[in-house]
């Protein structure tokens, strides 16, 4: 049966401005605590008794939960009605942000921080196709750089917020702040967008479950591999067995009629280049952002709020540069900016794997910073370019939550992977430790990073993006 594709219209009296501001009020939301929480880790490990692996598991809970849902929260969106799945999504994102916030154990804010990606998954794609059918096609690079600069200001802020709040009240404020701001933008989003749909697009609950359980299983694998031991039994069943049960997903995509994941869409060059560049990038830089995040505090004794305002050089700049770089998208080349944006990055991270000791001064960080920052804003704003301009429109929701779902299994993977090898060489014990550990971290994610700038040149040029 075909169906109607309704797109979402901006209702006369609604500016660009105001269509921005509702969707991009909620995208900031999520982003933000993405890295929220990694200024207040050292102090939420002292409070809760966490280890090293409940660390890990803060921070992707929230990943994993947000990865394995996206797809589904789009096609529930294209059958259900976006507006209302995207309302459903933040006022679900708004009450778990009260859980995390009542945390009083470790098992708590993980469960609850599970229930924010759940919440997260169905805010973040429904977003982008929102805003992206809402302008019309000449404006639309624009405003897709507008709102990866959004996005880049959640990453620039999460860790200032953290360390601010951390030092001023205490660790639980970071998820009270989401309460106000969830109840007070519910009603403006009800207002300002009119409801549209996709595709009627059948669930696919078995890809759900497969996809879900594999990811699980490798990730947890990895996260507790290096305090297990990789031979062991759970280990080895959680790698083995979710390695398993991906590829029973991508065996039962190609074959039901109605795949959450389409694997035509990797058919398609761009689109699957950049979601390989998306994995690389995130696996590289979250995991290395997680474990440089308390350097300061572990090593160096910084407060929380310091130690945020040290990496401002690094997390403020794609807020700058992810609008410029939307702006210009069309005429430079996507694959310019991202293989750019991926070779500073890399570039970066082997900088401060180098200077990185125990006394080591922090002018010594600011340049890599700033380069860091320019390739993460050269690389949010046409990677969605790509995949927006590449996928058919009826496709772009599910385009642009696949993309989604690569760039947070990456965050996932990379904090898994990044701590596993931290532990492995070092620890918390003391900060030469510290040191030991975070060193060979960070120069794994400069190489993988690497590998992602070497893949970014196989984008094809804006005349043969499909």
């Amino acid at each position: 049966m075909t169906s109607t594709v309704l797109e979402p219209e901006v209702r006369a009296s609604r500016s660009l401005g105001t269509v921005l501001a509702v969707v991009g009020i909620p995208v900031f939301m999520v982003t933000l605590d993405n890295l929220v929480v990694t200024t207040a880790l050292p102090v939420i490990k002292n409070d809760l008794g966490a280890s090293l692996t409940d660390l890990q598991w803060f921070v992707n809970a929230y990943t994993l939960s947000f990865a394995a849902l996206l797809l589904t929260a789009s096609a529930i969106g294209d059958r259900l009605g976006r507006r209302r799945i995207f309302l459903a999504g933040l006022a679900l994102f708004t009450v778990a942000s009260a859980a995390c916030a009542l945390a009083t154990e470790p098992w708590m804010l993980i469960g609850a921080r599970a229930i924010q990606g759940v919440g997260a998954a169905a805010v973040m794609p429904l977003s982008l196709t929102l805003l992206s059918a809402a302008v019309p096609a000449d404006k639309r690079s624009a405003a897709i750089g507008i709102w990866g600069g959004i996005s880049g200001l959640g990453v620039a802020v999460g860790p200032v917020v953290g360390g601010a709040v951390v030092d001023g009240l205490n660790w639980q404020w970071i998820f009270w702040l989401n309460v106000p701001i969830g109840v007070l933008v519910l009603p403006f989003v009800a207002r300002v967008l009119t409801e549209s749909y996709g595709g009627s697009r059948r669930f696919d609950p078995v890809g759900l479950v497969l996809s879900a359980a594999g990811l699980l299983g490798v990730v947890w694998g990895v996260v507790h591999g290096a305090d297990d031991g990789w031979t062991s039994g759970p280990v080895l069943g959680g790698l083995v067995g979710g390695a398993a049960l991906l590829i029973a997903f991508l065996v039962w995509e190609g074959r039901t009629p109605a795949p959450m994941l389409p694997l035509r869409l990797f058919r398609i060059r761009a689109i699957s280049v950049v979601n390989a560049t998306s994995f690389t990038f995130s696996l590289g830089v979250f995991g290395a952002v997680f474990l440089l995040a308390q350097f300061f505090q572990v090593v160096q004794g910084y407060s929380p709020l310091d130690s945020g305002l040290r990496t401002l050089p690094w997390t403020a700049a794609p807020m700058v540069v992810a609008p410029i770089a939307g702006l210009i998208v069309d005429r430079v080349g996507a694959r310019v900016l991202i293989a750019s944006g991926q070779a500073l990055l890399a570039v970066a991270l082997g900088w401060m794997a180098v200077v990185t000791t125990v006394d080591v001064v922090y002018g010594s960080y600011v340049v890599p910073f700033v380069l860091a920052g320019v390739g993460m804003g050269l690389t949010f704003a046409p990677t969605a370019s790509v995949v927006m301009g590449a996928a058919a429109e009826n496709d772009r929701g599910v385009a642009s939550g696949t993309n989604n779902t690569v760039r947070e299994v990456g965050v996932a993977m990379g904090v898994a992977v990044l701590a596993s090898v931290f532990a492995s060489a070092g620890g918390y014990e003391s900060p030469a430790q510290f040191v030991d550990g975070l060193v060979p971290a960070v120069w794994v994610g400069a190489a993988v990073v690497a590998v992602g700038a070497v893949v970014a040149l196989l984008i094809p040029g804006p005349s043969k993006t499909r």
